[in-house]
């Protein structure tokens, strides 16, 4: 609530009386859609309905909140910071009433978890089939994506977790990270490959090959850049960008591409022969692997057990 009446004393006191959820919720979907129709659509109201809201909140206010142009009906400053506070103050409302329902004895709400490409394959998986067995009503959302969605996200309250390669330095100052562990990157290619039977293998010979590599603007796309620049090489013009393993793996299975993925992310492809790592000269320096959260949030008791069993699932794994 102090931060909701804060979004809404900056645009005019009196709204911390008068501003109804309805209102706030039809100030968030026009926000975003920058539309009352397709807010209306989002809402699954009538779009007359929608831009009632909007007037009577805009009336209240005694200012607007909308530019209108042809681009659309473009925020005010005051209005997105309303509408973030409002979704924030949402969220909490439903971590609210998940606890209550527990006390009940009922699993209510959602727990909502942004994966980077790591995280769904190592220790995801045994913190889910863990917490699974403890609470095997709760209702758990993964999602994947490019970490700067995922971030935006987070700050919106529609993402809880997400668990992937920590960003230094910290992108923004209302997020925590917690490191879990530390992880290393490999250079794999198909059995059979050229290289195969080669030792300690300079970059300058990996430099000939076509790449398949983690997507531009994560940490380790950016470690592989620092390493060829390191050498004075540039990089390989022949790259696929991906941070799929199965799709690497196919790749990197119908020719001689090399690609450049997380170890541990690998390990069930070398183990099953359907990939090979490379012995490089290459000594990759560490990703930090870990949680980030909104600073301040509270997690439910739910959300609770289930970072207990991530970071369970991390335990066995080397610290940074």
């Amino acid at each position: 609530m102090r931060r909701l009446d804060a979004g809404l004393d900056e645009i005019a006191p009196r709204l911390k009386a008068s501003a109804t959820m309805a209102q706030l919720q039809a100030l968030i979907a026009v926000t975003e859609a920058q539309n009352t129709t397709l807010a209306a659509r989002a809402l699954e109201l009538a779009q007359p309905t929608v831009h009632r809201a909007i007037t009577q909140l805009e009336h209240a206010a005694g200012r607007p909140l909308f530019e209108r142009s042809s681009f659309g009906l473009l925020p005010t400053r005051p209005c997105r910071d309303l509408a973030q506070a409002a979704r924030l103050a949402f969220s909490e409302f439903q971590q609210a009433e998940a606890d209550l329902a527990e006390l009940d004895g009922r699993e209510q709400g959602r727990i909502t978890i942004g994966a980077l490409p790591l995280s769904r394959s190592v220790v995801l998986p045994e913190a889910l089939a863990r917490f699974r067995e403890a609470r095997p009503m709760a209702r758990v959302t993964v999602l994947d994506g490019p970490y700067d969605e995922m971030l935006a996200s987070l700050r919106r309250g529609s993402i809880d977790i997400i668990l992937g390669a920590l960003r230094d330095p910290l992108p923004i100052a209302d997020v925590v990270q917690e490191p879990l562990f530390t992880d290393h990157l490999a250079v794999i290619a198909r059995p059979g490959h050229p290289l195969s039977d080669r030792r300690d293998i300079p970059l300058k010979v990996l430099s000939a090959y076509p790449w398949c590599l983690p997507r531009s603007g994560t940490p380790a796309h950016a470690q592989v850049a620092a390493l060829f620049a390191a050498e004075g090489l540039a990089l390989p013009e022949s790259i696929v960008e991906s941070g799929s393993i199965l799709l690497m793996r196919e790749f990197l299975r119908r020719g001689d591409g090399l690609g450049c993925i997380s170890a541990r992310q690998a390990e069930a492809e070398v183990r099953n022969r359907l990939l090979q790592r490379l012995d490089t000269r290459t000594r990759w320096p560490g990703r930090r692997i870990g949680l980030t959260v909104r600073d301040g949030w509270v997690p439910t008791r739910a959300q609770a057990d289930l970072l207990g069993e991530i970071r369970h699932a991390a335990a066995g794994i080397d610290r940074p």
